[in-house]
């Protein structure tokens, strides 16, 4: 069988925090695998691929990503890889990779025996010929791996089905949330010029309580720049309030000016809506739960 050498382990996770570095604010797991194999020579047992046509360098990578996780080298979250202060710091004390992927290593059994789940068999980290069995060796890293790569695949899944979504069935679906969330919406723009609001909500069934909510929706892959954030504020009145949704996010500039000078908008970006959409779905008709039909599954994710 195949081994992966604590080396190689400490030379791919030494890379790919060097791509990270220069992202601060976090990839996309499949663009910083992508970036990674392009960055370093694969060995032909890393080219091959697994029975679902998966490239087996993409698993190997996961495995060398745990011990980094919980040590607080690397964040995952909602499928964004983010290397911390902690990570850059180790990388920058630990220049060799093996002697790396041993801290990493050693600070990981730390954890497991903090969180009372050690295990009975536990490598040996002193000699330099150490080496790892490859997938399926070590049960704890197999549950992790295979709960991160299922949540990834969902994640992808969910956000193809809203970017082949119409785009006035993504309104419907933002329409849809609101009523859910306790909000009375108004009108729900038609086919055809909107003048820059898509949905227009209140507070109150009358729209005498609190101000009037104007909504723009953009299903984009494209973050919303200061030219579209202008002109949505140009319609935004004194008594109103905004919701600014796009799928494709927010450039900073225009995160920095609803955080520090319009605290009347509001910005949701698809990790929000996701968020908000799986809390909201009890309260969701079956005709809108059909728009983006999400059903949960547990893991045991120790």
């Amino acid at each position: 069988m195949a081994k992966i050498t604590y080396q190689r382990s400490g030379e791919l996770l030494q890379q790919l925090f060097r791509i990270l570095k220069k992202h601060p604010d976090g990839l996309k797991a499949q663009a910083a695998l992508g970036e990674l194999a392009k960055t370093v020579t694969l060995t032909e047992h890393e080219r091959g691929h697994y029975d679902d046509g998966s490239l087996r360098f993409n698993t190997i990578v996961r495995y060398a990503t745990v011990d980094a996780v919980r040590t607080g080298w690397l964040v995952k979250d909602s499928g964004i890889w983010t290397v911390t202060q902690e990570g850059i710091a180790a990388l920058e004390n630990w220049p060799d990779p093996l002697d790396f992927y041993r801290q990493a290593a050693r600070l990981y059994r730390q954890w497991r025996k903090k969180s009372k789940v050690e295990s009975d068999k536990q490598d040996d980290l002193t000699a330099t010929s150490v080496e790892k069995e490859d997938i399926g060796e070590d049960e704890e890293r197999d549950s992790s791996v295979a709960f991160e790569q299922a949540k990834d695949q969902a994640r992808t899944d969910i956000e193809r089905h809203l970017e082949a979504m119409p785009p006035y069935d993504f309104q419907q679906l933002v329409g849809d949330l609101l009523s859910a969330m306790g909000h009375f919406v108004e009108s729900i723009a038609p086919r055809g010029p909107d003048g820059g609001v898509d949905i227009i909500a209140h507070v109150d069934p009358l729209g005498i309580q609190g101000p009037r909510i104007k909504v723009q929706v953009k299903r984009q892959q494209e973050p919303v720049g200061m030219p579209d954030m202008r002109n949505f504020i140009s319609t935004i009145g004194p008594h109103d309030s905004g919701i600014f949704v796009c799928t494709g996010g927010f450039q900073k500039k225009v995160i920095e000016h609803v955080r520090d000078r319009d605290t009347r908008l509001t910005l949701i970006g698809i990790d929000r809506l996701i968020q908000l959409w799986i809390e909201f779905t009890p309260k969701l008709p079956n005709s809108a739960r059909e728009l983006l039909p999400l059903v949960p599954i547990y893991f045991l994710n120790l």
